[in-house]
């Protein structure tokens, strides 16, 4: 009697032993399943993206002659010469100052307009959010041309047209200034401020601004004390965006401000291509998303931080 019952449980032991053994692995089954489904993308990221930038970097602190080439050794030559040649740093502190003109510009007519489309119903709301993404579906290339074809120059229709009609005694000055670049850059970028506002503004219920208009609140106040503070983290969102845009674009800088009017962008491009300094060029790249990384970021945190304060 003894020895079945010493073997009753022992089997019982075993088959709690077993049954634990089986719920541990099932727990851990679905821990491991998003690592090994990601897996495959987290190598192509790493591909395309990792090993590009790392090479980049590795290559900036290499050195380069016009007859040597290319030299595989560690120095410090092109992040000095950065740093402490003035015309570098007028690139850069032009490259932030347009971005910042595009971002405020921006800011000052794109949250307007998303104002107004959310307060359209259809099927105006649909039109007319047509016509803002509209620039989106067209090549940045294609758009840039554009503003190039109508005020470029003796030649841009506009200024033909204007100084054929007596308006202007000369062209009005776009191609090869800033001036243009920021026209044509907030061409570009305003779509997606208006689409970072309008999405906050699809969370403010329209019945607040009715109550406070029904407590005897004006228009402006309205707007002031309701609709703005709700729509600000949209702005600034948007703001993130389209400065992060703004600096890193190449295409409308290279067209309209050519080689006159040079960016950070630019600069890193015929540093690549046009006197094959490819080492200093890369030390270029890399300062210019090192300062975007940090900007954004930093400008990220400090919305979450000030917003997570007013709202949580």
């Amino acid at each position: 009697m003894f020895d079945v019952g010493e073997g009753v449980t022992e089997s019982s032991g075993s088959g709690t032993s077993w049954s634990a053994r089986d719920a541990d692995r099932e727990v851990r089954a679905p821990i491991r399943t998003p690592y090994l489904l990601s897996l495959p993308a987290l190598l192509l990221f790493a591909a395309v993206v990792i090993v590009p930038l790392a090479m980049t970097v590795l290559l900036s602190f290499h050195d380069w002659g016009q007859y040597k080439g290319i030299e595989p050794v560690f120095i410090l030559k092109n992040w000095r010469e950065v740093f402490t040649d003035s015309y570098f740093g007028e690139m850069f502190w032009r490259t932030f100052r347009i971005a910042l003109a595009v971002t405020v510009l921006s800011a000052l007519f794109g949250a307007p307009e998303a104002y107004i489309l959310n307060r359209m119903r259809s099927p105006w709301r649909g039109l007319f959010l047509l016509v803002i993404l509209g620039p989106l579906l067209i090549s940045v290339v294609a758009r840039t041309l554009g503003w190039a074809l109508l005020f470029g120059g003796n030649s841009g229709l506009v200024n033909k047209a204007l100084v054929s009609l007596g308006l202007i005694s000369s062209p009005l000055p776009f191609m090869f200034t800033e001036t243009g670049v920021i026209v044509a850059l907030m061409h570009v970028l305003m779509p997606y401020m208006v689409l970072a506002v309008w999405a906050a503004l699809q969370r403010l219920d329209p019945q607040v601004e009715n109550a406070a208009v029904a407590l005897g609140a004006g228009p402006f106040t309205v707007l002031r004390r309701i609709v703005l503070p709700q729509v600000m983290p949209g702005i600034l969102s948007g703001a993130i965006i389209v400065f992060a845009l703004a600096a890193s674009a190449f295409a409308t800088p290279a067209i309209i401000g050519g080689r006159r009017l040079k960016v950070a962008s630019t600069l890193a491009y015929d540093e690549f291509l046009n006197t094959l300094n490819w080492p200093l060029g890369a030390a270029v790249a890399v300062l210019l998303l090192l300062a975007l990384v940090l900007i954004v970021a930093g400008s990220s945190r400090l919305v979450e931080r000030r917003y997570a304060q007013v709202f949580g």
